[in-house]
């Protein structure tokens, strides 16, 4: 669950310009950090500039910085190591020695305990993610079974518009951020693609805000995925291989 939820932090700060960077965004960050393996999970000790975290599947990693290891926050907050705390989420990407559980990071997204205990209150409340499992597109519903391994059915109405393409990872921005109080940020809806309830099919991640509505979360905008959407390929059109416990890298 954390992975999925960390997410969001991690896509908002790669979309905003760093310090004495003017213009540079998503494509810039992407591209910085392509080819790069991430984990990330909770963290459960911090001493001095090592962090361990616990992933998601209960793997202990250790998460090691220097002085040119940049760490963030939010739309681009920059912190220190010092600001890192037990509790907070942790996504980072770097050199992982797989044997070792060890990855020496180029960059860490921090989410501080209590933004990330509020997405997780807030899952299937005011925003949703998770893959679908089954779709009746006759009385407008979806069942989706959510990172927490919970069942959920959501439902559609005149309000909810539904979006697939490469903003994707935006998308999933914003929702974290809707779950959280903050505004979404306008990137989200870019190079995304108007579908219809009938293109979604089982098996497609999906992710949105929204509100509940007699019982049953409705989303504003649900934005669609497709298995293995987003991963980077190389010049052969292959996906590379990703060591177990890892996150492939943000196109």
């Amino acid at each position: 669950m954390v992975a999925m939820l960390l997410a969001t932090a991690c896509a908002v700060a790669q979309d905003a310009p760093q310090p004495g960077q003017p213009g540079t965004g998503q494509r810039g960050q992407r591209g910085q950090f392509a080819g790069m393996q991430r984990v990330n999970g909770e963290v459960t000790a911090v001493k001095g500039t090592t962090w361990t975290i616990k992933s998601e599947d209960g793997t202990i990693y250790q998460v090691t910085g220097t002085d040119n290891t940049r760490i963030m926050k939010g739309r681009g907050e920059v912190l220190k190591a010092a600001d890192i705390k037990v509790g907070d989420g942790l996504v980072a990407a770097g050199n992982l020695d797989a044997p070792n559980k060890t990855l020496h990071a180029a960059i860490i997204f921090d989410t501080d305990a209590a933004t990330l205990k509020a997405l997780k209150d807030n899952l299937g409340k005011t925003y949703i993610t998770g893959k679908v499992t089954a779709i009746d597109v006759d009385n407008a519903k979806m069942t989706i079974e959510r990172p927490d391994k919970v069942s959920q059915t959501i439902g559609f109405d005149e309000t909810t518009s539904f979006k697939r393409g490469r903003g994707m990872g935006m998308g999933f921005a914003g929702m974290g951020a809707g779950a959280t109080g903050a505004t979404p940020p306008p990137e989200a809806a870019t190079n995304d693609e108007s579908i219809t309830l009938a293109d979604i099919k089982v098996g497609d991640t999906v992710g949105g805000q929204g509100s509940v509505k007699s019982g049953v979360f409705v989303p504003t905008q649900l934005m669609v995925g497709t298995p293995g959407q987003g991963v980077r390929r190389n010049g052969a059109g292959r996906t590379p291989a990703t060591p177990p416990g890892t996150t492939p890298p943000p196109q």
